[in-house]
C-alpha cells in the first residue's frame, strides 16, 4: 500500500473533495483502532479535534486556502495545547494541563490546521530509543519488537502508522531524525531559532528545537511555512530567509549541486545494510549531475562527549523547576525538603535522574572548567568544521544512524551504548544548523534513512533537494505492516 500524503489530502481538501471533519474521524478511528498495538498516543480530546475540524470545513467552504487549513496533526507531549495535559512522558507532572497554547501551536491552529492527540515520548525528551517514557513505550510499525527511536518516538510513528499525516516533535539531539529513519518518515530539525521554543518544555534551551515530522519534504514544507518565523516571545527566534519558496515546494535542481561526504561518518561500525542503502542514494544524487566530495570534520570524535557535557548541564538547570510546588505531581512529606526529594525520587525516571547527577556535577565547583567550559570550547571547534566544510559543498549527506532499530532491552543497560546511537545526529545540533532526515530504503525488511546537513538558514535549500530526491524515489510513500496480517506493504 502506498502513503497517502498531506499533499494528497492538501488537494482533495481544496477540490471540495474531502472533509476535514472526515479526515479526522478517520485519524481518530485509526487511534482508536491501532493504537492499543503501538501506544504513540497518550491523550486525546475527540470532542475538541471534531470541533476545530467543523470549523475548518466552514473555512474551506468560503474559499480560504492555506498550507494546513483542515489536516490532521499530531503533538508531542511537550508541546502546549490550551486545556490538554502535557505530561513530557513524566509521572512527576501528572495533572499538569496547558494554560496556553505554543507558538508553533498557535500558527497551526490560526492556520487551520486540527491537532488530534498528544503523543508518546522519551521522559523529557531524554533518550534515543523511545523506551524511556514513564508510560507504555510507543513501538515501531515495522516491527513491534523493536523501538521506534526516541525522544519523540510517538510522533513518528503517529505519521508512520498513518494516524496523522504530518506531526510535531523536538529535536535536541537526534530526537526527530533517529526515529524518522527507525520508522520511514520524513523529520526537519530546523536552524536554530528558525521555530519558536515558547510552549515548548525546555530541556537543553541552547539545542532544543521544534521538528515538524511527515511522510515527504513536501508535507513538511506545508507546516514549516505556517510555523516559522520570528516570535516576540522567543528572543532566540528569527525570521528565515526563503520562505516565499515553500509553498509550493519545489524539487531543486541537482545538477551541479556540491555534496560533501565526511570521512568521519562513514567509518567502521557503519551496519553493511545501510552503507549499501547510503550508497545507493548518493548514486541517485550523482546520477542527476551532483558533484560528490570528501570532506573532512576533524573535530566529529568529540561530539558525544561535548553534547552530553552541555545537554546534562542543561538539563540540570531546566529541571530544578520540578520541586512539587507549582504545578504536577506533589507526594506528602514531613518538611519541604523532603517533600521535594520524594516528589522527585517518586516523579523521574532512572535516565532524567542519570543525566541530572551528571549535569550537575559538570557544573559544580572544581569540574566547571574541566568540563563544561572545555565542552564549550569543543563546541566552537565543531562549529567551525562546518563553516570551512561549506567553503567548498552545498549540503553533506550522512547516515543518521550507525544502523536499523534494534530491539527492546538491547541498550538500555549499557547507557554508553545509548547515547553512541546519536553519533551522527549530535553534531548539526551543536552547530546550530539544520538537518533533514528521511527514508533512503530497506535492509532486512527494516528503513534506513540518510541526513542531509547544509548551512545555518538553508532550511528551505534542504526541504528543496530531498524533495528532488524523492522525486526520484519511492521509499518514502512505503508503510509499514498491517498489525493484523504481518505483511510488508510497499516493499
Amino acid at each position: 500500500m502506498t502513503a497517502v500524503t498531506a499533499t494528497d489530502w492538501r488537494e482533495g481538501l481544496d477540490a471540495g473533495d474531502l472533509s476535514s471533519e472526515a479526515l479526522v474521524r478517520q485519524s481518530l478511528h485509526r487511534i482508536q483502532t491501532m493504537d492499543h498495538h503501538l501506544h504513540a498516543i497518550l491523550a486525546v480530546d475527540e470532542e475538541k479535534s471534531l470541533r476545530l475540524a467543523q470549523r475548518a470545513d466552514i473555512r474551506l467552504r468560503a474559499g480560504e486556502r492555506s498550507p494546513v487549513l483542515g489536516l490532521p496533526v499530531v503533538l508531542k507531549d511537550n508541546l502546549h495545547w490550551m486545556g490538554l495535559q502535557v505530561s513530557c512522558g513524566s509521572r512527576v507532572l501528572a495533572g499538569y494541563r496547558a494554560p496556553y497554547d505554543a507558538t508553533v501551536v498557535e500558527r497551526l491552529l490560526t492556520a487551520g490546521a486540527v491537532p488530534v492527540a498528544k503523543a508518546n515520548m522519551d521522559e523529557f525528551a531524554m533518550g534515543s530509543s523511545g523506551e524511556f517514557s514513564a508510560f507504555t513505550p510507543a513501538r515501531n510499525p515495522w516491527d513491534p519488537d523493536r523501538v521506534p527511536g526516541g525522544s519523540s518516538s510517538g510522533s513518528v510513528v503517529a505519521v508512520s502508522a498513518g494516524y496523522a499525516p504530518l506531526a510535531l516533535g523536538s529535536d535536541t539531539g537526534g530526537s526527530v531524525r533517529l526515529p524518522a529513519s527507525f520508522c520511514n518518515v520524513t523529520a526537519l530539525r530546523p536552524t536554530y531559532g528558525a521555530l519558536s521554543r515558547y510552549g515548548v518544555t525546555a530541556m537543553a534551551s541552547s539545542l532544543d528545537q521544534v521538528g515538524p515530522i511527515a511522510a515527504s519534504a513536501a508535507d513538511l514544507a506545508l507546516a514549516f511555512g505556517v510555523m516559522a518565523g520570528q516570535d516576540p516571545m522567543d528572543s532566540t527566534s528569527m525570521d528565515l530567509p526563503g520562505r516565499e519558496r515553500l509553498n509550493p515546494l519545489r524539487p531543486k535542481d541537482l545538477k551541479g549541486l556540491r555534496i560533501g561526504l565526511p570521512t568521519e561518518y562513514f567509518l567502521e561500525g557503519l551496519e553493511p545494510g545501510v552503507r549499501s542503502l547510503l550508497e545507493g542514494a548518493i548514486q541517485v544524487f550523482a546520477r542527476e549531475g551532483a558533484e560528490i566530495r570528501e570532506v573532512s570534520l576533524p573535530h566529529t570524535r568529540y561530539a558525544i562527549d561535548t553534547y552530553y557535557l552541555l545537554c546534562t548541564s542543561e538539563v540540570s538547570s531546566n529541571l530544578s523547576r520540578y520541586d512539587g510546588m507549582r504545578y504536577g505531581l506533589r507526594t506528602p512529606g514531613g518538611s519541604l525538603a523532603e517533600m521535594i526529594a520524594e516528589t522527585r525520587d517518586w516523579g523521574l525516571g532512572p535516565e532524567v535522574k542519570r543525566r541530572i547527577l551528571l549535569g550537575t556535577f559538570c557544573l559544580s565547583k572544581g569540574y566547571y572548567d574541566a568540563f563544561y567550559l572545555k565542552a564549550l570550547r569543543a563546541r566552537a571547534l565543531i562549529t567551525r568544521d562546518f563553516d570551512r566544510a561549506f567553503e567548498s559543498v552545498d549540503v553533506l549527506a550522512t547516515p543518521v544512524s550507525p544502523g536499523t532499530a534494534f530491539p527492546f532491552g538491547d541498550k538500555t543497560d549499557d547507557p554508553l551504548a545509548m547515547y553512541l546511537a546519536d553519533v551522527f545526529t549530535v553534531t548539526a545540533p551543536l552547530a546550530g544548523i539544520p538537518c533533514l532526515a528521511m527514508p533512503a530504503g530497506f535492509t532486512a525488511g527494516l528503513p534506513a534513512g540518510i541526513q542531509l546537513i547544509g548551512p545555518a538558514c538553508s532550511d528551505v535549500m534542504l526541504l528543496e533537494t530531498a524533495h528532488a530526491f524523492q522525486s526520484l524515489t519511492s521509499h518514502h510513500l512505503s508503510t509499514p505492516p498491517s498489525p493484523h496480517t504481518g505483511a510488508n506493504h510497499g516493499l
